[in-house]
């Protein structure tokens, strides 16, 4: 329903949700790219909900906002505003000589109301506020030199062969951008030290098997061509773009979760996803079961120092 004031209001659950500016264009059109309002990315965000909000609840959140549209200045958003409605769980955690006071997205009302304040792009702790220390997501970010997909998928194969020797799941995900991510569960019980380490030697193996395609340098100029396989987001404070979130770039591109058989299809690119048709590829449930139950590393870190020698 709509208000004479140019606000749009949404049910949500027990809740109306305002949503002002509704018409305002939050992704401009041109050359393939369609138009998208803020009305759009609301809707969007009411469609895949029950799709996205496993993979938010009891999780902190950066917020990317861009109240402008792309084309205006973007804010990374840590802490919660005091005007957030009361209704919407935060959680404090500890930062370095104090605290931030993050948003936790536990429910529908909670994602269009983001969507509201222009919060094109939620990026998600890989642990969870009642035990932040301990993440129960590990992530490899597959980021190509430039915008070749096809080192991506190779990457990915190669990872995900990896991981089979070492007996552990995981999930893949396009980014929206320009690569993937790996991810795989954990049980939470291993610190972000342990795990950002087991990562750093998991990539450094590959890469070292694979030292003309891959690489673990931080820093650009010493990648060259090569595709970077990215574990700094293992880290405590640290965020990855959640699944089913939109990227700011044009044509509104969603990060989407993908079954393996996906990574053959020719079509497949980081941003094969929009708003448009990302509900669609949520309800053929690409990650059915891989995520429920995390995994020790203790055995898989054996088997790794074996296949390291």
């Amino acid at each position: 329903m709509s208000g004479g004031d140019g606000t749009r209001r949404v049910r949500a659950g027990r809740r109306t949700v305002e949503v002002h500016r509704p018409d305002k264009v939050l992704f401009p059109g041109g050359g393939d790219a369609k138009e998208y309002t803020k009305g759009d990315l609301v809707d969007y965000h009411r469609a895949v909900a029950p799709f996205m909000l496993p993979h938010l609840r009891g999780r902190p959140l950066m917020l990317e906002r861009h109240p402008d549209g792309l084309d205006g200045p973007t804010f990374m958003q840590k802490n919660t505003p005091d005007h957030y409605p009361e209704w919407i769980t935060r959680v404090e955690v500890a930062k370095e000589g104090g605290t931030v006071r993050h948003v936790v997205c536990d429910d529908t009302a909670t994602l269009l109301y983001l969507a509201d304040q222009a919060a094109v792009t939620l990026h998600r702790w890989l642990s969870r506020a009642d035990s932040v220390d301990h993440p129960d997501r590990l992530v490899f970010d597959l980021d190509p030199a430039g915008d070749d997909f096809d080192a991506v998928r190779e990457a990915a194969r190669l990872l995900g062969q990896l991981l089979d020797e070492l007996e552990l799941p995981s999930a893949l995900m396009t980014t929206g951008s320009r690569g993937l991510h790996l991810i795989v569960p954990l049980n939470g019980r291993h610190d972000f030290d342990e795990v950002r380490s087991f990562a750093h030697d998991v990539a450094g193996t590959l890469a070292d098997a694979h030292p003309d395609r891959l690489t673990t340098a931080a820093r650009k100029k010493d990648r060259g061509e090569r595709l970077y396989l990215d574990v700094q987001r293992n880290a405590y404070a640290q965020t990855a773009v959640a699944p089913f979130t939109v990227r700011p770039r044009p044509g509104a591109p969603v990060a989407t979760p993908i079954t393996w058989d996906q990574l053959d299809d020719p079509e497949l690119h980081a941003r094969r996803w929009t708003i448009a048709d990302a509900v669609e590829q949520a309800r053929t449930d690409p990650w059915s079961g891989l995520l429920t139950r995390g995994r020790a590393l203790g055995p898989a870190r054996r088997r790794l120092n074996a296949l390291r020698g």
